[in-house]
């Protein structure tokens, strides 16, 4: 249950990036504000699942798998519900997310999409190892930004920008899995690249 609830904090800190992204007319404001939910994540703990996977390179006992697949659940069912929430509450971003998502849907391919996802894993390992190597939000502060004003792909943060905006669909449910992919493939990269440099020296 602890694993469920730290990944269920981890995203209703996404929610709340996502929203003051929506809510900001200037993107590059909106992009830094969001660092607001890893800063949090990362200081408090919690469980964000695109934070944790690239470490399962390093560490892959059975527990490791459970505290990410049940982050990720933790994960999903916060920025469902609470996405659903700011629909609600705030129509306005309800509009906003729809556009974005709607864009997402229909002018990206599969592996577009797989792509950018990606190229947003490595960033998010890059931030969190940076914190928790040196203890230092440097990492956070620049990779947040850079993946978000890039176009890269977040799984969690898309869960939340489908929930605000009230799309539920197959292909929604279809890009959110690709996206889930390819954070992953692109969290290890890095992680494993320096494992097999290991091997060789």
């Amino acid at each position: 249950m602890k694993k469920v609830l730290d990944g269920i904090s981890a995203g209703l800190m996404i929610v709340i990036g996502c929203s003051v992204y929506l809510a900001c007319e200037n993107k590059y404001v909106g992009a830094i504000l969001f660092s607001v939910a890893l800063l949090t994540i990362c200081i408090k703990g919690y469980s964000l699942y695109t934070g944790k996977i690239g470490y399962i390179i390093e560490q892959h006992k059975k527990e490791d798998f459970s505290v990410l697949l049940l982050g990720l659940l933790g994960n999903a069912i916060a920025t469902v519900l609470l996405g659903l929430c700011i629909y609600y509450a705030l129509p306005n971003l309800a509009t906003s997310a729809q556009a974005i998502c709607e864009a997402k849907l229909l002018n990206q391919t599969f592996f577009q999409t797989l792509i950018r996802a990606i190229m947003c894993g490595v960033l998010m390992y890059i931030a969190v190892s940076i914190y928790k190597e040196h203890k230092s939000i440097v990492g956070i502060l620049f990779a947040i930004p850079v993946f978000i004003l890039s176009g890269f792909e977040h799984s969690i943060a898309d869960i939340g920008y489908f929930a605000i905006s009230g799309i539920c669909s197959l292909e929604a449910f279809g890009f959110i899995w690709a996206v889930i992919l390819g954070n992953t493939i692109g969290s290890c990269i890095l992680p494993l690249i320096k494992k097999l440099a290991n091997k060789k020296s």
